[in-house]
């Protein structure tokens, strides 16, 4: 047997990490048998389903780099089929048409409240023979005795009786068919063999095995995953932070980093942090998910980007860095070669956005100092000394970390002072900023012609801001 898995958005919104894990479960599932994984877009609510979602759903499940064999399918182009099994179910006698209004319906929930019954169809329809009508809804004729045992691999042995479920309704009166009745067609008509979904299905689930039985079909096997909270316990949500995949990535967070983190929200093997995606396929086993909620926590999640902006090749963080540069302005053709600044910034950025805010100096002719204890810094700081030290790398005929590294200490020691008293304020004044990478690689990156200018530009700010104190 081929394992086949699914995953199955609605496109009413972005690619939720919730979801995202969801896919790469399966995803994983699928690779480490050999299997095949299907997209399937489950757009039949109409009013919710926009093209726009669905673009965000394909564009995260490719900054992930889940790729699917078969999809993505689109269940309002399969309208046609779902009538087709429709008509099979009416005519042996698996479902019927039922007329009840609205008012009907509610009347029937007051009355089984106020007697403190489950409120729920109570079936007066089910043996009447309606027949199609404008008005009239298919509901499917569920079992009134036995039991649905579901074997789910996460949640373990779960058991449903028949008389507790209704006959829900799998087409409405304009005779679009319903969430649970296209799923199952759909797995059904894909051989899907396992389903690994959100919990919020499990309910869902004797259902649609009653429906795959009266259609002679081999139920999948199920697992259903937990759900994810907020650091705070709470079911996630937009003010936990980020919770869409692209918001992940426009805030500079790696797929890598990501795939890595969402893999541990519920898995584990052992003590290992760290996932290759080869070793995650290898390793991963649905049966070892927990059962128990999983919550984020950010700082994993940063820890482990600040991993992978460390560890993976500097020319593929390079390129991944450019247009978070590109998008603040800066010309990275203008600046040192990218390779070498990741290779300067990448030990203390935690994110792409991090490190692009760090590296725009590099990329501008002049820089600008608006902290007052900067602007404090360079007010007090040696002007001789600057001044010295601009005309010594004026005329320097090497240009290396070493080379420079050299000068600021000979400056340092003809004006009597240690390297770091020189070295802040030259920070300063060639970056803007109190922090960079050391200043022998910041100068020596920045280049001969910036440093020279930016250190006279500081000198005369500097005067500048000693004259503005009060």
């Amino acid at each position: 047997m081929t394992i086949r898995t699914r995953f199955a958005p609605s496109p009413t919104g972005y690619l939720h990490i919730g979801g995202a894990r969801t896919a790469l479960y399966s995803w994983l599932f699928a690779r480490k048998h050999q299997g095949r994984f299907v997209l399937r877009i489950e757009d039949t609510d109409l009013e919710r389903s926009t093209p726009e979602s669905v673009a965000a759903i394909l564009e995260g499940m490719a900054f992930l780099n889940l790729d699917y064999d078969e999809g993505p399918f689109y269940q309002t182009r399969r309208f046609d089929r779902y009538r087709e099994v429709l008509s099979e179910l009416i005519a042996h006698g698996h479902a019927y048409y039922c007329t009840c209004t609205k008012a009907e319906l509610e009347e029937q929930r007051a009355a089984q409240m106020a007697r403190k019954e489950k409120p729920r169809y109570d079936r007066r329809c089910r043996e009447l023979g309606h027949g199609p009508s404008p008005e009239a809804v298919v509901r499917f004729k569920n079992p009134l005795t036995g039991e649905v045992v579901v074997d789910d691999a996460v949640k373990g042995r779960v058991v449903f009786r028949n008389d507790e479920l209704d006959d829900l309704i799998i087409a409405r009166s304009d005779g679009t068919p319903t969430y649970n009745f296209t799923v199952v067609v759909d797995d059904m008509d894909m051989d899907i063999t396992h389903v690994i979904r959100g919990d919020d299905h499990l309910n869902n689930t004797p259902r649609q095995i009653n429906m795959l039985r009266a259609l002679d079909a081999k139920p999948p096997a199920y697992a259903h995953i937990p759900m994810i909270l907020g650091e705070d316990g709470a079911r996630l949500s937009k003010r936990h932070g980020a919770v869409s995949v692209m918001q992940y990535r426009d805030e500079g967070y790696l797929p890598e980093a990501l795939i890595n983190y969402l893999v541990r929200l519920g898995w584990a093997h052992g003590d290992q942090e760290i996932f290759t995606r080869a070793e995650m396929i290898a390793l991963f086993d649905i049966k070892d998910v927990h059962a128990a909620a999983a919550a984020i926590n950010p700082k994993k999640l940063l820890w482990l980007n600040q991993h992978y902006i460390k560890t993976l090749p500097a020319a593929d963080i390079a390129e991944r860095l450019r247009p978070f540069l590109v998008e603040r302005g800066a010309d990275p053709a203008a600046g040192p070669a990218l390779t070498d600044v990741v290779l300067a910034l990448r030990e203390r950025a935690k994110t792409l956005v991090e490190m692009a805010a760090q590296a725009l100096f590099f990329y501008h002719e002049q820089v600008t100092i608006d902290d007052p204890k900067n602007q404090a810094i360079l007010a007090n700081a040696p002007h001789a000394a600057l001044t010295a030290l601009a005309e010594a790398l004026a005329t320097q005929s090497t240009w290396t970390r070493e080379a420079v590294h050299a000068t600021l200490e000979a400056v340092a020691t003809d004006q009597g002072l240690t390297f770091g008293k020189l070295a802040q304020p030259v920070r300063i004044a060639v970056t803007g900023s109190s922090v960079s990478p050391p200043i022998d690689v910041t100068c020596a990156l920045l280049g001969r012609e910036r440093c020279v200018s930016r250190l006279h530009a500081a000198v005369a700010q500097s005067l500048a801001f000693r004259e503005a104190r009060p």
